[in-house]
């Protein structure tokens, strides 16, 4: 009993592929090809091979169970009338939206169009590249008075052929190149100027990629400039005021992008929009319902067309995807929109952030600022305590050794009159032998001396407890002796006795040599009264 053969439509693309290709070379109905297919497992070249030889019923039905023997190589016969059938490219299959899927064509690279010959190869060919050189320049002269030859050779040598036909003579560019190559010939054939028509100054899968992210409509024109009826179609349909009215119309979103076939960029892209017949237009558009990349054709235009009609048709097909695109565009927006929110936020917060930081490093230069003064405030207390220490031992220390005033017994003790910083008179008598060291270590300790006069009532120093000097201090007397008129320094640097120096008497002023760090005590002192008042 024969197997059932199944429908068309419950075959794979695959399939589906290898049955058009078998169906159009052997003119065959399906119900009898796919039988023959089946039997040759899908295989369209063997099924095709035996087709043609007559042996389509030898294979029995029952051996489609077991594993496919290893084909066996196909004669001469064959391989000449495989090697004949029409390449077409395979076309994508329908979605299930019945829309054709687009593909995104990339052209193949400079680098992989041309490949220079070896040297040794280029040196013998040289004298044959040179005769075709000067040929073609003078067939191109030629060509150039007679516009009509070239087209009439063209004709006779190929025939009318729907297939596109490439240049192989065009010298291949970039995409970006080859669109101003082919923007400038257009306005030059047809006389119209930079903008006529909004072509897009850039590569297919550039403009397919803008077309896509942007949701808008991609419009590719495909010319071939051996078909009769593209002059007419460029002059009448794509330069009319209603067609370039149309697509510069901004509501409309859409990109345009053309090419000539005689480029390969064009070439390649006519072939994988499986294209056969030319002038040719067709529409493009993002299908999210497909999937959430998919470009499908929604419109396509072939051969002469009124500018009515085909701006109809693609008015048509835009209408039934502008609802879907309208809501895709909404979505997109409120996703920037939140993308923006979403930034805006991160920026306040890190504008946030960076104030908190700059309060804190604030406050840390400013703690270590007053720890700082701190620190040094009590290491300048510390060292005035210290020399206070010192000062006063030294001082305890030096009144001890200060010999006592002589009595009226002593005729030549030498007496002094001293007016004291705080304005009090002192009058005392010093030895005759006395140094000069000895009337300013008086001055340094009259207060100490004083002071233990009224508390012991006598003028003698005495203590109990025996201070002794403090090492490591250099005393320095921060006053000076002074003599009114005529006025005369005592320095205590030049040393001497009193009497040697002053005489048997003396008047004498005491005053204050000011330093840095007495300086630093007044302003203290001055700032703690004007607290305290």
């Amino acid at each position: 009993m024969a197997t059932p053969s199944p429908s068309v439509s419950s075959l794979t693309p695959d399939q589906q592929v290898a049955l058009q290709q078998f169906t159009s070379v052997t003119d065959s109905p399906p119900t009898t090809a796919i039988p023959l297919l089946q039997k040759c497992q899908w295989n369209a070249q063997i099924a095709i091979t035996r087709f043609f030889d007559g042996d389509a019923e030898t294979i029995d039905p029952a051996t489609l169970q077991q594993p496919p023997p290893p084909p066996p190589p196909p004669s001469r016969r064959a391989e000449t009338l495989i090697s004949n059938i029409p390449r077409s490219s395979p076309r994508r299959p329908a979605n299930d939206g019945g829309l054709d899927e687009a593909p995104r064509v990339v052209p193949t690279p400079e680098s992989q169009l041309t490949r220079p010959l070896p040297f040794p190869f280029s040196i013998l060919l040289f004298p044959i590249n040179l005769t075709y050189t000067l040929f073609q320049r003078i067939f191109g002269f030629v060509g150039y008075l007679f516009p009509f030859l070239p087209r009439l050779l063209s004709r006779l040598y190929s025939g009318r052929t729907s297939g596109p036909s490439r240049d192989s003579g065009r010298r291949p560019l970039n995409p970006r190149d080859t669109a101003a190559r082919f923007m400038r010939e257009f306005e030059e054939e047809y006389g119209v100027t930079h903008g006529t028509v909004p072509f897009h100054e850039g590569g297919y899968a550039q403009a397919f990629d803008l077309a896509k992210r942007e949701l808008k409509f991609l419009l590719v024109v495909l010319l071939s400039p051996e078909h009769d009826d593209t002059a007419a179609f460029v002059r009448e349909t794509l330069l009319s005021a209603e067609v370039l009215a149309f697509m510069k119309d901004p509501k409309n979103e859409i990109v345009v992008w053309g090419g000539t076939v005689q480029d390969a960029e064009a070439f390649q892209v006519s072939t994988a929009l499986g294209v056969t017949k030319f002038p040719y237009a067709c529409l493009i558009v993002h299908t999210p319902k497909v999937s959430s990349t998919s470009m499908s054709r929604i419109a396509t235009s072939t051969g002469p067309t009124t500018a009515a009609e085909l701006v109809e048709k693609f008015r048509l097909a835009m209408a039934k995807q502008s609802s879907e695109l309208a809501g895709l565009r909404a979505q997109r927006m409120e996703q920037e929109a939140t993308r923006s929110i979403r930034q805006d936020q991160e920026s306040a917060y890190e504008r946030s952030l960076a104030q908190d930081r700059e309060k804190a490093r604030r406050k840390r230069e400013e703690e270590a600022e007053r720890e700082k003064s701190e620190r040094e405030e009590r290491e300048r207390g510390e060292r005035k305590a210290d020399a206070a220490r010192l000062l006063a031992q030294w001082r305890r220390w030096r009144a001890r050794g200060i010999a006592a005033e002589p009595g009226t017994e002593v005729k030549d003790a030498v007496r002094i009159s001293l007016r004291m910083v705080d304005g009090e008179r002192v009058v005392r008598k010093f030895a005759a032998e006395a140094g000069m060291e000895e009337l300013y270590g008086f001055v340094e300790c009259y207060d100490l001396l004083r002071r233990q006069e009224d508390e012991d009532g006598r003028k003698e120093v005495t203590e109990e407890k025996v201070v002794q000097e403090p090492g490591d201090y250099k005393h320095e007397y921060k006053f000076r002796l002074v003599s009114p008129m005529p006025r005369e320094v005592y320095e205590l640097e030049k040393g001497g006795r009193i009497r040697d120096r002053i005489g048997r008497s003396g008047n004498l002023i005491v005053e204050r040599v000011v330093g840095e760090d007495d300086e630093d005590e007044d302003e203290e002192e001055e700032g703690e009264g004007e607290g305290d008042e």
